[in-house]
């Protein structure tokens, strides 16, 4: 009996019937609409996205400044009056942008920056007046500076670090000021002698002898 010549075929697969139905061009569903999230296309503080933006953005702004030296203090050339002036108290030293900028190199290259840097943000955590920018703020440098699970995080006691804690559950521009007094003081303690010892510092006060030396 000759076989029908659908039964010569070979079998390769799933049957026919098994398959999913092709669809044409003509038959496909048009690609889902992406999910338009509004709060990202504003600065409004309609969900956590928003936050999570303006937090970066900040965070970007502030270590481009932070990061590099600032360009106000890098490029301050300080009198050899100002250099001399640095090593008759800390307050003077840290009162003084080119002398905040020399410092700040010098705790570079002992690896202790994050101190400097801890500083000057609680300095322009305290200049800011929007709560809303303070709460933002505040938490980053929490976050940077004060978290156990932070690269940068500064020495601080057992009771300062609770009283933090405890202030940031309503974060104000002075959360950080007993932090901030307790790092002031470790560098005035520590950093500060070494620095006066230095190198670099030894180098400024020599090149403002050669330059009252020339004028004279």
């Amino acid at each position: 009996m000759p076989t029908p010549p659908e039964a010569e075929k070979q079998h390769t697969g799933p049957e026919e019937g098994d398959q999913p139905p092709s669809m044409s061009s003509r038959d496909v569903a048009p690609p889902a609409p992406p999910r338009r999230n509004p709060c990202c296309l504003c600065w409004c503080c309609c969900c956590s996205c928003s936050w999570y933006e303006r937090r970066r953005a900040w965070r970007a702004s502030r270590e481009s400044r932070l990061q590099p030296l600032p360009s106000c203090e890098a490029c301050a050339t300080p009198s050899p009056e100002e250099v001399r002036s640095w090593a008759q108290s800390f307050d003077k030293l840290m009162h003084s942008p080119a002398g905040r900028s020399v410092f700040r190199e010098f705790l570079r290259t002992e690896y202790s920056e994050e101190n400097m840097l801890f500083w000057l943000a609680c300095e322009e955590l305290k200049a800011e007046a929007n709560q809303h920018v303070v709460d933002e703020k505040a938490r980053l440098i929490y976050e940077d500076y004060v978290s156990i699970l932070s690269p940068k995080e500064v020495s601080l006691d057992s009771r300062v670090r609770e009283g933090v804690n405890k202030k940031m559950q309503e974060p104000s521009a002075h959360t950080f000021d007993d932090a901030q007094l307790q790092i002031y003081t470790l560098m005035h303690r520590d950093s500060y002698p070494r620095f006066l010892s230095s190198p670099a510092y030894r180098a400024l006060l020599l090149r403002g002898r050669s330059t009252s030396s020339s004028e004279a």
